[in-house]
């Protein structure tokens, strides 16, 4: 399976939920008026887009009708899907040039954010990169036990103290071993415990500090961990962690088991985060680097 039909297939409820009910409604008018742009507005909300981007896509929308002179509402779905890729484009690649660059990765419990790093490191490792990985969410001895279980599926060497023990500690360490073994990339869990968000707050600037410290010119990437079923709740989390830290990106989980996809398009356009991997099935391949034009082409793709 090529992956653009691997993130259509992902996207398959959430297309079902969006821009199905979308070509329906647009096949139940004959013109272009306010009450079609109503009605798609709704719709938007519905499939988990967000007020404020629903609001937006149809006021390009209009733009894009009146510049181009589209009177036919069958040709409006090829205009969103553009509108769409535009939002949503941008610096949604990683920026890993230096040896070693550093991936620190955020995000509550549940959201699959140790399957991330897992299937981070398999990819990377399946690029010819050497991988280490840092347990630094010792807050709970099982994020530990989880983290070395995906380090031995990905065969990737891991750096771990007791529960409890100082994260930033834990960083340093895992940069030593990096340095020892000239890793190229270091990828570093992290506790996100929103309910504390002095404390989480708190641990990130020490990490980061420890991180300028013995590596003052690596690349770092700050991957927030999302999981796309829990909708709008998703973004008032990517709201509250991009408060408390310098998020560089955004990973969305679970996408192929929820109709609310649609959050990408509210993450990028009310937050300006770029989303920069997509996870679309359980596999270990099935973490996909983010790209615009085929998530657009794959939510708004005709069905055969």
């Amino acid at each position: 399976m090529g992956l653009f039909e691997k993130i259509k297939n992902g996207l398959k409820k959430t297309r079902d939920a969006v821009s199905r009910q979308i070509t329906l409604m647009l096949h139940s008018f004959t013109k272009i008026d306010e009450e079609l742009f109503e009605e798609l507005e709704e719709l938007l909300v519905m499939g988990d887009v967000g007020v404020v981007t629903a609001e937006k896509i149809c006021d390009e929308l209009r733009r894009h009708i009146k510049e181009k002179g589209i009177t036919d509402p069958s040709l409006i779905m090829d205009e969103i899907q553009e509108i769409v890729r535009e939002m949503i484009s941008g610096d949604e690649e990683m920026h890993l040039s230096t040896k070693p660059s550093v991936i620190l990765v955020i995000g509550v419990n549940g959201v699959g954010k140790t399957t991330t790093i897992g299937k981070l490191a398999a990819r990377f490792k399946a690029e010819g990169k050497s991988v280490i990985l840092g347990a630094a969410d010792t807050f709970r001895a099982a994020a530990i036990e989880q983290l070395e279980v995906w380090a031995q599926r990905a065969d990737v060497p891991m750096v771990k103290h007791s529960e409890g023990a100082d994260p930033a500690a834990v960083v340093f360490d895992t940069i030593a071993a990096a340095k020892a073994r000239r890793a190229d990339v270091i990828i570093c869990d992290t506790a996100g415990r929103l309910h504390n968000k002095k404390n989480l707050m708190d641990e990130l600037a020490k990490i980061n500090r420890v991180i300028s410290r013995e590596l003052p010119d690596a690349d770092r990437e700050v991957l927030l961990v999302l999981d796309a079923a829990t909708g709008q709740n998703a973004v008032n989390q990517a709201r509250e962690f991009k408060n408390a830290a310098d998020i560089t990106g955004i990973v969305l989980t679970k996408l192929d088991g929820t109709a609310k996809g649609g959050v990408v398009l509210t993450i990028r356009e009310e937050l300006k985060l770029p989303v920069k991997f997509i996870g679309v099935g359980e596999k270990i391949d099935d973490l996909q680097p983010f790209n615009a034009d085929e998530f657009a082409r794959a939510l708004f793709a005709k069905e055969e």
